[in-house]
């Protein structure tokens, strides 16, 4: 990552594995300091113990990203603790299943707490930290279920529409205070969570989720964090307000 990141100062929520772990290091290599954010010690820890293996800074920050007041104190620790703040990978979020008929307000509450109202709450004060250091990059994990129907996951598709939603919104907020707000769109990638959705690779379900994918295989956490940090530095510096998929060819066809 040739350093591009020297002297920032990054949040990822869900952090603790899968893609938000792959990000913290791919922060890291490219030099940032990273406040790990989530629910599990254990896994927090253990990523902070990855970053710092590649000779990178990190702390962890327990936070539950639903409640206002945990998000307003990671903010402020990690600016406590690096003195700014210039990055967010916004990635914490659950998948759900289930067609509309048989959806449950439970069901609804649970995603859309986590995947929206956690979002919403991670930028409102992550956007005035970065005010302060003079601008900044967010970074939103949004889904390939939000672009393409392919049904049974209604709940967690209207989610992330909104994800996409208040990226571009919030996006034009910022757009004259120098922080750009983007999101990532990935489709099936190699993840603890969804080998655990789909009951493994070669479980029918497996098989048949991994065919929607024109390259034949998934994406791994590391191709997503590669592109959290192209859109965290300077090298994407005229992106803003955008979407991009990720998805080996899944939505182009």
């Amino acid at each position: 990552m040739n350093r591009m990141l020297e002297n920032k100062v990054a949040i990822v929520t869900g952090g603790t594995r899968g893609i938000g772990r792959a990000t913290a290091i791919a922060l890291a290599k490219g030099g940032a300091k990273v406040a790990v954010c989530g629910r599990s010690v254990n896994g927090g820890m253990e990523t902070v113990r990855l970053v710092q293996e590649i000779g990178g800074e990190g702390i962890f920050i327990r936070a539950d990203i639903t409640k206002e007041d945990e998000v307003a104190y990671l903010v402020k620790k990690t600016v406590e603790t690096y003195g700014h703040l210039d990055i967010a990978c916004n990635n914490a979020g659950i998948r759900g299943s289930g067609t509309v008929a048989e959806a449950a307000v439970e069901d609804y509450q649970l995603i859309f707490d986590t995947n929206v109202k956690g979002v919403l709450l991670s930028m409102k004060y992550e956007i005035p930290a970065m005010l302060k250091s003079g601008g900044g990059s967010i970074i939103n994990m949004a889904s390939i279920a939000a672009l393409v129907s392919r049904g049974n996951a209604s709940i967690y598709a209207a989610s992330k529409g909104a994800v996409i939603a208040l990226t571009r919104s919030a996006a034009m907020e910022c757009v004259k205070q120098n922080i750009r707000i983007n999101a990532i769109a990935p489709a099936g990638i190699e993840t603890e969570m969804l080998l655990d959705f789909i009951g493994g690779k070669e479980s029918e379900a497996g098989r048949t989720f991994m065919a929607l994918h024109p390259m034949g295989r998934f994406g791994t956490p590391e191709e997503i964090a590669n592109v959290v940090v192209f859109l965290a530095s300077q090298r994407s510096s005229f992106i803003t307000g955008q979407t991009i998929a990720l998805d080996g060819g899944f939505s182009s066809q």
